[in-house]
């Protein structure tokens, strides 16, 4: 995969629903995801990919250690955009903290509808399951987990600051 190719996935990933529920500050939290992609070699057939992401418990973490971010279970195109990170690493060092993230029990299926009609069908479906952990992603077929890992970065920049404050009003900071 090229520069170019995870570029694009990045512009293109968008979070058409995210969850009601931040990354807990002490404990595992876990999030239900709806990534849905387009294919590009056919008109109206669209990929749905669902699974979940599971995010351990904040620690508070050195910039090198952060550039060693463990993935469980993501292939080689999720691999290079975090080699970006990596490269980012003292960037987002203000963080202090990392996750081992894993994705799991994910399943894939083909629809056969407009892009528009698949995320208006999904989000219906999330919504009446008032599910709190569901998270409805739109993104790029060829690198969906690099649109995945896009949203579990936004999680952690979304959430950064709640964790932080826990760490802080219980003096591990």
């Amino acid at each position: 995969m090229k520069q170019d190719d995870i570029e694009y996935a990045l512009e293109n990933t968008q979070v058409i629903l995210a969850p009601e529920r931040q990354i807990a500050t002490f404990g595992t939290t876990s999030f239900e995801f709806h990534l849905i992609s387009e294919l590009m070699d056919r008109v109206d057939q669209v990929r749905v990919r669902t699974g979940r992401i599971d995010a351990e418990r904040p620690q508070i973490l050195s910039p090198e250690y952060f550039s060693r971010l463990l993935l469980e279970g993501f292939g080689e195109k999720a691999q290079q955009y975090v080699e970006r990170l990596r490269e980012r690493a003292r960037q987002i060092a203000v963080l202090r903290y990392g996750f081992q993230f894993r994705k799991s029990a994910v399943a894939e299926e083909t629809v056969s509808a407009s892009l528009q009609s698949v995320i208006d069908r999904t989000r219906r479906a999330v919504e009446s399951g008032a599910d709190p952990r569901g998270a409805i992603i739109q993104g790029v077929d060829e690198a969906w987990e690099v649109c995945l890992l896009k949203f579990t970065v936004d999680m952690i920049e979304r959430s950064a600051g709640n964790n932080l404050g826990d760490f802080q009003r219980r003096g591990l900071l």
